[in-house]
């Protein structure tokens, strides 16, 4: 494989969820070109594996053409809950066709079409970017992500219970993103992914089930409850503008509303193994804290 095909541009490589990406893609003999914005990221990003960097910005379509060249596939996942995140996305896309990349993998969200949930069909323009280029494709419609429940850890361990802004009952899909990522890399250095659209979720949780998983594992007893929107806000500390809260107290309101679906068969069938299960993840979670 020429070094070209070889090299994948991983987009926010320094985040929390892109930078589990390459070490999947690091592992698989690819090597990795990091799209972060400065040099702080460029270094953490160089501890996740990264072997070269482009300092460019989504919103800046010229630096996203110079971060493609040269490069055979490209992984991207939008900043969440952005005003122009279908716009940055759809400039990515032009940008990997304008500069000859094969392979494009983009980590969208389950049920885009739900346009209720502007983080939800603000993913719309960008895969039909997607289907309506030359590129070869793979996306990746996640569920809520178990990282979600890790960000909340410290608390959870500090004061025994854990709550979230809609009711306990409420059944949500969720997906590990280790697994995610895997499938990530699995798509840009190989062909059985090529062209598939997956649905991503590991099982319906309710957060009955999220606490007694921790029970387990803590070996004591973790108290479910559902804070009011803003007193959840006051206590998580989002970094998200007025806008942005906005937008989470809308996903959080149709939660309470509808759950959210999602079916395991194809994250099963993707990875050929049975996916990461709440508890393997709070396992992890409580282990070594590498989960979060």
């Amino acid at each position: 494989m020429a070094k070209s095909e070889s090299t994948i541009l991983v987009v926010g490589a320094a985040g929390k969820f892109a930078g589990l990406v390459v070490p999947e893609l690091v592992g698989r003999g690819a090597t990795v070109r990091a799209l972060v914005r400065d040099e702080a990221k460029a270094s953490l990003a160089r501890s996740m594996g990264a072997s070269e960097i482009a300092i460019g910005d989504l919103g800046d379509a010229d630096s996203l053409v110079d971060a493609c060249r040269g490069v055979g596939g490209v992984f991207h996942i939008g900043p969440a809950f952005v005003a122009n995140e279908a716009a940055m996305g759809v400039s990515l896309v032009e940008a990997a066709e304008r500069s000859g990349v094969t392979k494009f993998v983009f980590s969208s969200v389950i049920q885009p079409t739900n346009i209720a949930l502007e983080n939800h069909a603000s993913k719309i323009p960008v895969e039909d970017a997607l289907y309506s280029s030359r590129l070869v494709y793979t996306v990746l419609h996640s569920a809520n992500l178990m990282q979600n429940i890790g960000l909340a850890w410290p608390a959870i361990v500090r004061d025994g219970r854990f709550g979230e802004p809609f009711p306990s009952e409420s059944r949500v899909a969720r997906v590990d993103y280790r697994d995610v990522a895997e499938l990530a890399a699995v798509a840009l250095t190989g062909e059985r992914l090529d062209y598939a659209t997956l649905e991503l979720a590991a099982g319906m949780y309710s957060r009955h089930d999220i606490v007694a998983a921790i029970a387990d594992v803590l070996g004591r007893p973790i108290e479910a409850f559902a804070p009011a929107f803003d007193d959840w806000v006051r206590a998580a500390r989002p970094p998200y503008d007025e806008r942005q809260l906005r937008m989470l107290e809308r996903v959080f309101h149709h939660y309470a509303s509808c759950g959210l679906g999602g079916n395991s068969l194809t994250l099963t069938a993707a990875l050929g193994r049975e996916p990461r299960s709440l508890r393997d993840y709070v396992r992890d979670l409580a282990g070594t804290g590498r989960a979060a």
